[in-house]
């Protein structure tokens, strides 16, 4: 079983910065994929950013440029660094990790201000 604690969420205006970090423990196999989605009021989850397998990353179209995932193997944290933010990136960014059967965090939440 593979717990996943995520922290850093808050309100910052547009423009600004956040970093989320996301801590795995637990897992008896390998984290094969790591990362992060999101989930905005009244709309699907979507993926963000995530590592699919090494060192090898994937982004959404809309947060490339602007966001920048990175890892601490010696710590399994996995980190969000989150630039010039937009009130469009506010929702629930959830971490999520992939071994033989998916795991989800508790969710933080991101709120941007205009």
């Amino acid at each position: 079983q593979v717990q996943l604690v995520e922290s850093g969420g808050g309100l910052v205006q547009a423009g600004g910065s956040l970093r989320l970090s996301c801590a795995a423990s637990g897992s008896k196999f390998s984290i094969n994929v790591m990362g992060w989605f999101r989930q905005a009021p009244g709309k699907q989850r979507e993926l963000v950013a995530q590592f699919t397998s090494g060192t090898n990353t994937a982004y959404a179209d809309s947060v490339k440029g602007r966001f920048t995932i990175s890892r601490d193997n010696a710590k399994n944290t996995v980190y969000l660094q989150m630039n010039s933010l937009k009130p469009e990136d506010t929702g629930v960014y959830y971490c999520h990790a992939v071994t033989v059967r998916e795991y989800w965090g508790q969710g933080t939440q991101v709120t941007v201000s205009s």
